[in-house]
């Protein structure tokens, strides 16, 4: 069977991420716990976090041990669920409309772009670049406003592992994961 194509892939999950927000009053209420979910059920099966954690993390990422790069990943898509997350508490009727897609036969890393409609606001570029691997299309970079959020983790990245070693990278997203989840679960309780 064929893999789904990489802009169709994006399209689905962006339309049932988005129906879902829009007909759950306790999502777009910030209940966090089913925001979660519903990012780990329908957005993180579609994304690469190996490969976007060995690029965000850039050079340093090939002095790391296996459980280190294991322990990496996990933080680093813990940390973008909540960015995630947060994003989805903030929706209110955008809609998102997808650029003419091209892809070459035989190509295994692509771009889709796609632009939000916010009423009232300038419209936001996102772009995803996949890259097909075990036979699904799979994201490992997101472009929003024309910045990469590997590159601009990236940066943040190296000055960690530099002061405190890829270890203290490790400790400083788990501690920023612990510090975002202690603050979701004050909101959700006011």
């Amino acid at each position: 069977m064929a893999a789904e194509a990489p802009d169709a892939m994006v399209k689905r999950v962006s339309e049932e991420v988005l129906d879902i927000v829009r007909q759950d009053k306790d999502i777009r209420n910030g209940d966090t716990q089913k925001i979660v979910a519903l990012v780990d059920a329908k957005v993180l099966p579609n994304f690469n976090f190996q490969r976007m954690t060995s690029l965000a993390v850039g050079r340093d990422w090939r002095g790391a041990n296996p459980a280190q790069k294991n322990r990496l990943a996990e933080e680093f898509k813990m940390l973008l669920v909540r960015t995630y997350s947060n994003a989805l508490t903030s929706y209110s009727n955008q809609r998102i409309v997808f650029k003419p897609f091209r892809m070459k036969d035989g190509e295994t890393d692509v771009l889709v772009r796609s632009e939000v409609i916010q009423p009232g606001s300038q419209p936001v570029q996102i772009d995803y670049w996949l890259e097909l691997a075990d036979g699904k299309w799979k994201v490992y970079d997101v472009v929003v406003a024309g910045i990469s959020l590997v590159t601009n983790y990236r940066e943040q990245f190296s000055r960690e592992v530099r002061d405190g070693g890829i270890d203290g990278l490790i400790a400083s997203l788990a501690a920023k994961n612990k510090s975002l989840e202690a603050t979701a679960s004050k909101a959700v309780r006011k």
